[in-house]
């Protein structure tokens, strides 16, 4: 029987309204915009090893503008408009075909990593060629996947799992801020189209750039639908503990990789479907609250960072600089996630927040 308040707008009351927050000092206010602005660009690039302790830094630089300007447009279309995670992933998945198949345009050229020490990796995503578009098809995955998981939905659930629940489901910014973040966005993903080293000199064909662009507009034009807004009770049904929600992601993360070709993405899309069901059923629960909402965002960053030993850099790195790196990575993953569940613990051991 249906009980309870809708996850989505429990913790949207009538004056969470960004005026409601710039009551606040104005480094209160910023001070979460300014960490998912850094922490998007890390997680994207450097939690699985991509890059060595010494390109922390310029990664930082380069790709904050258009990483962490991404993820922080995508939380706050979603808050203003008082929607939940559907919208999140949703924009993600769309951040990320806009990203892969239009800005740097990697998921249609086949030499794009034959500079990089992944360049072994080309026969394996040749076996999943879509035919008449020529993109791989297990790249697609791994790149949108990468992007949803690491570059949006991770860095958004630890900023606001550190926050109140005052705070955590409102938005940060009002329509100037958004103004400056659309054009830092716009800005960082024209400097990686136009940079020798972002797009690589290619560009895809008109079919090509036409698929994307019309991938990215109907992922957006779902992810803004109302019923993503409209208020669902909550169900009384046993949810399970926050670990086995995460165990249930590492699992799926696993599986996509066992196998190659098209029979591995057969199994890589049925997995992620399972996952992807099971948590939007467990989440419609009473018992679903904010610390499972960080575990199921975080298990992908979590497994990234620990493979991260076993992947090398992009460019040849020193062994002290990249063994350096994935330390770096192990503690930083360690202390976000470790220091967001203790957060939550210590603010409201009992109190679940609407997870949507």
């Amino acid at each position: 029987m249906p009980t309870g308040p809708d996850p989505v707008t429990a913790d949207h009351p009538a004056t969470d309204h960004p005026a409601a927050a710039g009551r606040l000092p104005l480094r209160r206010r910023l001070l979460p915009v300014i960490a998912l602005l850094l922490l998007a660009p890390w997680a994207a690039e450097c939690s699985w090893g991509g890059f060595a302790i010494d390109d922390f830094l310029p990664v930082l630089i380069f790709l904050g503008p258009m990483y962490g300007g991404a993820a922080i447009l995508i939380r706050e279309t979603a808050r203003h408009l008082g929607a939940g995670w559907p919208t999140i992933v949703l924009l993600a998945a769309a951040f990320g075909v806009l990203q892969a198949g239009l800005v740097d345009q990697s998921l249609f050229n086949p030499d794009y990593l034959d500079d990089t020490q992944y360049a072994d990796t080309r026969a394996a995503a040749e076996a999943t060629l879509v035919p008449g578009l020529e993109f791989s098809l297990r790249q697609a995955f791994d790149y949108v996947g990468n992007h949803i998981v690491l570059t949006i939905c991770a860095p958004i659930v630890l900023i606001e799992s550190f926050l109140g629940p005052q705070r955590r489901l409102r938005p940060w910014l009002g329509r100037p801020g958004l103004a400056v973040v659309s054009v830092l966005y716009l800005l960082g993903s024209l400097l990686i189209f136009s940079d020798s080293s972002g797009r690589k000199d290619f560009l895809a064909s008109p079919l090509q750039l036409a698929f994307a662009a019309l991938l990215v507009l109907a992922l957006v034009a779902t992810a803004l639908l109302p019923r993503w807004r409209r208020a669902h009770p909550r169900r009384v049904r046993r949810v399970p503990h926050p670990l086995w929600v995460g165990l249930l992601v590492v699992v799926v993360r696993l599986g996509s990789d066992l196998t190659p070709a098209w029979t591995g993405m057969i199994i890589a899309l049925s997995l992620s479907a399972i996952a992807g069901g099971l948590v939007a059923y467990w989440s419609s629960g009473n018992g679903w609250g904010q610390r499972h909402v960080l575990v199921a965002g975080t298990a992908g960053l979590v497994t990234a960072a620990a493979f991260a030993y076993l992947v090398p850099p992009y460019s040849p790195a020193s062994p002290a600089a990249a063994l350096a790196g994935d330390v770096a990575v192990t503690v930083i993953t360690v202390a976000l996630v470790g220091g967001a569940w203790w957060q939550l613990r210590r603010a409201s051991p009992t109190v679940h927040v609407g997870a949507s």
